[in-house]
């Protein structure tokens, strides 16, 4: 379930970037495109925390998973 929802939120992640490109292109409102570019960036990092390994080789993703077991 939750590898479905960092999905979501990666594709999320691109479509905001894509939007706020668009938004900048069509009406020139750098500050709305800028926050939609900050808000995929912490959604982007949001899925790095989880998914990417810590300094023991496993991720969060990968224990909190273990631990439903």
């Amino acid at each position: 379930m939750l590898d479905a929802v960092l999905s979501l939120t990666v594709l999320a992640a691109i479509l905001l970037l894509l939007g706020a490109f668009f938004l900048w292109r069509r009406t020139g409102n750098v500050k709305n495109a800028a926050l939609m570019v900050v808000l995929a960036v912490v959604a982007l990092l949001n899925v790095a925390i989880w998914t990417l390994p810590d300094a023991g080789g496993e991720a969060p993703l990968e224990k909190l998973e273990q631990g439903a077991r």
